[in-house]
């Protein structure tokens, strides 16, 4: 089968129009010339795409398969169009980072500010993902930099080691848990809890941690980020899991407290990970050098990679 865009832009204003006249206007080719591509293209498919009726026309079941796979395709050709534009434009690097939900609310803000305030002409597509997403994405080349925590599989990568990360209980003050030395994250899973929304990458850790004990969180409410999350905890709605690093921050200024959990999985490290450090453009390994700089808690801004 061959495929040109003029069809598929052809096909996907005939599906708008439910016309053949209209979709022909829409492409800016006649009518006669319409109907041929049309008919040529569903003889090379095998099959019929629309059915015409004196009303106009409509699209057979293979005939809605094409034109949502067209539409794909056009919004992919317009992506790369905007992609080279931005070339055009002077915006000469474009950087994917896919990173956890812990380091994305709270370790990357100021080290992409720094990053973007040194290179202006680069782009950053960062995006969150569960870490064995973000590691699958690294070795299929969907993105550059990936950062991972817990137990994923990193053989095929080369990585550098970033932060811990700790998974902490968070309760309003004055909860029945408030002074709690350590609890199993199973002997909370009676209680009520405010989630991150379902998008989350930790709501999905937490989600899978929950099945492995073949019992589902008891979710009140799903909020957007941190800060409100320890708001609704701190107003009794409920109890919640958080990054201590997010926990103890919000903890200075609200009405909570945080308990330890004793689960192996709380306690995580996280990493850098790329499919070769080596191969990354130079503004990219600039990032990474960012990155294990910030980690260590050093303004050196000398070369360490």
């Amino acid at each position: 089968m061959h495929f040109d865009l003029v069809d598929l832009r052809l096909m996907t204003h005939i599906a708008e129009a439910n016309s053949m006249t209209r979709g022909a206007e829409l492409s800016c080719i006649s009518l006669p010339a319409a109907s041929t591509r049309i008919k040529n293209l569903e003889d090379s498919i095998g099959t019929k795409l629309l059915y015409r009726t004196s009303q106009g026309v409509t699209l057979t079941p293979p005939g809605q398969a094409f034109v949502t796979h067209a539409r794909m395709v056009l919004s992919q050709i317009e992506h790369l169009r905007g992609d080279m534009q931005e070339y055009v434009r002077g915006i000469k690097g474009h950087l994917r980072v896919y990173a956890n939900t812990t380091s994305l609310s709270e370790f990357l803000p100021p080290v992409l500010r720094e990053f973007l305030g040194r290179n202006p002409d680069v782009n950053v597509d960062l995006r969150e993902r569960l870490s064995h997403d973000i590691v699958r994405a690294v070795t299929e080349g969907q993105t550059d930099i990936g950062i991972v925590a817990g137990l994923v599989r990193t053989e095929n990568l080369e990585t550098l080691p970033y932060r811990k990360d700790r998974l902490v209980l968070v309760v309003p003050k004055g909860h029945a848990l408030d002074g709690e030395m350590q609890l199993a994250f199973s002997d909370t899973l009676d209680l009520d809890y405010v989630g991150l929304h379902e998008s989350s990458a930790i709501h999905a850790f937490l989600r899978q941690a929950s099945d492995h004990l073949h019992k589902p969180i008891k979710q009140r409410i799903q909020v957007g980020n941190f800060e409100t999350a320890c708001r609704m905890i701190e107003s009794g709605v409920g109890v919640g899991v958080l990054p201590e690093s997010a926990a103890s921050r919000h903890a200075a200024v609200m009405n909570i407290a945080i308990v330890p959990l004793s689960d192996a999985w709380s306690l995580r490290d996280m990493q850098i990970c790329m499919r070769s450090l080596d191969a990354l453009p130079s503004f990219a390994k600039e990032l990474v050098q960012l990155l294990v700089i910030d980690a260590a808690g050093t303004s050196d801004t000398g070369k360490l990679l």
